[in-house]
């Protein structure tokens, strides 16, 4: 039995009686045609069972993929448990979606990014880099590959468009409004640095050869507040999570409730909140014996209990601005001369009190 052979661009313009050029911009650019003749060129398609052009050979043709490389610092299932991610990326791809352009999600592992043979075989026209760690690998990838970049948050790479937000600043600001409380013992629970071994406590400078640069720039704001305020780094218990969930957290938000601070610090609201699970487990009342604030304003911050004392970034706008800036550079444009550092503010909740 003969295989039915597949309709063609060339069948479709030959049954409306028009070139086989206004069948493709029927498809690709529909601006060219009136409503009328695009719509008949689409039925008769429909009719002949046409799917469109082949985007492979398009993409050939073109040189373009319409896809934008989206970079994580971790694996999918992991950077999927982080509310911050997940409200970035999301007004990202709602910047970039109207203009066709899809996402390809790489993963993450152990380097703090993809691996630079997914980034090199990736069919992408520019690459996102989210977070990560300074010297990823993938980054070599890009550059290789001349792709353009756009990085969120970090790290700092020539060439690049990016846009942050004060980390330093909001740090210093968390750790100014516990020391006008009257508190004296402090810990930090800290996102993952890249130490080895992973995971456990830190020494300040462990903890400030973090290869993730907002790690870096928080640390600096609160130890500097606080040695300001009197308070000695060396007297302030680190502890470095192994990962970003609630309950890869609780072991080191347990760790350092092992030395009785009666303040806490973490570097994002998914470590805050876990700090509040464990110390509800262990009965330490919620501010009365211990305070607590966390890094980011995610909704889930507003929702527990107590409600969490946060540094708000706008994480809505740092992604939509992230897509801005991709379709910019997709077309043409040059990358702004200086990053974009948005200002970030303190929420003071009910997870905070006088210092008992």
């Amino acid at each position: 039995m003969t295989e039915r052979r597949r309709p063609t661009l060339d069948d479709v313009a030959e049954a409306v009686g028009v070139s086989r050029a206004t069948v493709s911009n029927a498809y690709n650019r529909p601006d060219q045609l009136s409503a009328a003749l695009r719509d008949e060129v689409l039925r008769v398609a429909r009719r002949l069972g046409y799917a469109g052009p082949n985007p492979i050979a398009r993409s050939l043709a073109t040189r373009r993929t319409g896809a934008i490389a989206f970079m994580l610092d971790t694996g999918l299932s992991a950077a999927f448990s982080d509310p911050a991610l997940s409200i970035t990326l999301d007004a990202l791809a709602a910047t970039v979606d109207p203009e066709g352009h899809a996402l390809l999600l790489l993963p993450g592992g152990d380097n703090g990014g993809p691996r630079a043979d997914r980034v090199l075989a990736a069919q992408a026209d520019l690459a996102v880099a989210y977070s990560l760690a300074d010297g990823a690998p993938a980054l070599r990838a890009v550059r290789r590959r001349g792709l353009p970049l756009v990085v969120i948050d970090q790290p700092v790479v020539p060439g690049s468009a990016r846009v942050g937000i004060d980390d330093r600043g909001g740090a210093a600001a968390a750790a100014q409004h516990l020391l006008e409380f009257g508190h004296r013992r402090f810990a930090i629970l800290s996102a993952q640095c890249l130490s080895a071994p992973r995971g456990g406590p830190l020494t300040p400078a462990e903890a400030i050869r973090s290869r993730f640069r907002d790690n870096r720039e928080r640390l600096r704001g609160y130890l500097e507040t606080l040695a300001d305020g009197g308070i000695a780094s060396a007297d302030v218990p680190i502890w470095e999570t192994s990962g970003i969930s609630r309950e890869q957290a609780m072991a080191g938000a347990s760790g350092l409730l092992d030395h009785e601070p009666t303040a806490l610090l973490c570097m994002s609201d998914e470590l805050a909140l876990a700090a509040l699970a464990v110390a509800k487990q262990r009965g330490i009342n919620v501010p009365g014996a211990l305070s607590i604030v966390g890094f980011d304003d995610t909704p889930s911050a507003r929702w527990s209990e107590p409600a969490l004392t946060t540094v708000r970034q706008d994480l809505e706008y740092k992604g939509r601005l992230a897509g801005e800036l991709a379709l910019h550079m997709l077309t043409g444009g040059r990358r702004p001369p200086r990053p974009t550092i948005l200002d970030v503010e303190l929420i003071v909740r009910s997870s905070t009190g006088p210092a008992r």
